[in-house]
């Protein structure tokens, strides 16, 4: 058999999120509800996870955006 050289997505859970963004618990949803941060993938009845790659994309826009004054005036 042979191996693949993909590596499995990483899923964050709601505390390592907030620590990555620095967002608090009841921003991090609202952003969700308004669609301006990546939704959770749901791990079971009470637990969700946040894909790594999306949450650091969504960090490095943020930055982008903070850095280019006229693209956060888009």
């Amino acid at each position: 058999m042979s191996q693949s050289n993909q590596l499995a997505p990483i899923l964050l859970r709601r505390k390592d999120v907030q620590f990555r963004t620095g967002l608090a618990r009841s921003t991090l949803y609202l952003y969700i509800q308004q669609g301006a941060f990546p939704k959770p993938v749901p791990l079971g009845r009470r637990a969700v996870g946040w894909l790594e790659s999306e949450v650091s994309a969504w960090i490095t826009e943020r930055v982008r955006m903070a850095r280019d004054p006229q693209r956060a005036a888009q």
